[in-house]
């Protein structure tokens, strides 16, 4: 992981919006939030092994997630790049899943923090410029 510094760290501003916004730049919120914080995340490569990613935590409202009902003021986090290196092909101890006799698909990461390449970090900074740029101030 490497943090990255950005004039977007303690912007405060209503989730819905940010979330809008942010959506334009090829950000999602996904599974990765909680009532009380959260991240914004972007792959940086085709195989989605590394992350550009955007915490906030919630300062006011209730978070709702990407529901138009979140009426939720929230403040962004300092950015960081990760990667996660997965094994290819088959996992061998995928475990089955009691409901449904489903084999589980999602492999968990070998190295959830691997090193990161000096190219996704400055890709990175040029998606935050870009964010950056665009924003309100």
């Amino acid at each position: 992981m490497i943090s990255l510094t950005s004039g977007l760290e303690n912007k405060e501003q209503e989730f819905r919006a940010l979330n809008d916004y942010l959506a334009a730049y090829e950000f999602t919120l996904g599974g990765n939030w909680e009532y009380d914080h959260g991240y914004f995340d972007r792959h940086l490569d085709e195989a989605q092994k590394v992350w550009l990613r955007i915490p906030f935590e919630v300062t006011h409202g209730t978070m709702e997630g990407d529901s138009s009902d979140s009426d939720a003021v929230i403040r962004l986090g300092q950015p960081f790049v990760l990667k996660h290196i997965y094994n290819e092909g088959a996992d061998r101890e995928a475990q089955m899943r009691v409901a449904g006799s489903l084999v589980d698909q999602f492999q968990t990461p070998l190295d959830k923090d691997a090193p990161v390449e000096r190219m996704w970090v400055d890709a990175a900074k040029r998606v935050l410029d870009e964010v950056e740029n665009g924003l309100v101030h």
